[in-house]
């Protein structure tokens, strides 16, 4: 994914702000998550989030994703 159109940041920062799950495929895998802040580290931008079920913490950098989509 070269870059989300600005929908597509509205809906992210949203679900951050409202606590939403995340849908993002990355590499054939997709992740279900909740985002919990977008930030810009060395150029380059990413998703903090962490897992629903198990808690776990992940980062998500958007040039290596495929596809996002908010689940409301």
């Amino acid at each position: 994914m070269t870059q989300l159109s600005h929908k597509q940041y509205d809906a992210l920062e949203r679900a951050i702000t409202e606590g939403k799950r995340v849908a993002i495929w990355r590499r054939g895998t997709e992740y279900l998550v909740v985002p919990i802040r977008l930030r810009l580290t060395e150029g380059r931008e990413s998703v903090e989030a962490r897992n629903p079920t198990t808690g776990d913490h992940l980062v998500l950098h958007l040039d290596e994703v495929d596809a996002i989509e908010v689940v409301w």
